[in-house]
């Protein structure tokens, strides 16, 4: 075989090789992005999720719809509820240090803590937060 062709041939061998590799590490990525998108939009919706915080551990936000001396019920933005639990060394912060006697219904809250098996949530910390403001009915824009 002469060798032009052989070299040649050896080039468009490795255009072909490099360039497979580059696009199985496209997809690959691709994967990655996707898989990490569903672990945060589960964060967001109250399900956990997200691999910086342990196994069984949420991360939800809403507005307190019930509380007692021991638990709150949190109405989240999907129009679904949460009992979260606490108790004297919850963490319950806001722009400044805040107490349990902050949390009073209708103020909205962000929860970080351990999911247990019934569902319920068990808070680690609890944060004051600013109301969100309400998706509108849609006008079209």
């Amino acid at each position: 075989m002469n060798k032009k062709i052989q070299i040649i041939i050896f080039v468009v061998s490795l255009a072909v090789v490099g360039g497979g590799a580059f696009y199985g590490g496209m997809l690959y990525k691709t994967s990655q992005v996707s898989a990490q998108r569903a672990g945060l939009t589960g964060m967001r919706n109250g399900a956990g999720g997200n691999s910086r915080f342990a196994a069984g551990a949420s991360f939800i936000s809403g507005d307190i719809i019930s509380k007692d001396d021991q638990s709150m019920t949190i109405k989240m933005r999907d129009g679904s509820s949460r009992i979260i639990f606490y108790s004297d060394s919850t963490e319950v912060s806001k722009f400044v240090a805040g107490t349990l006697t902050d949390l009073t219904v209708g103020k909205t809250v962000m929860v970080n803590g351990k999911t247990n098996t019934d569902g319920s949530v068990t808070a680690q910390s609890i944060q004051l937060r600013p109301a969100l403001p309400q998706p509108s009915a849609g006008n079209g824009q």
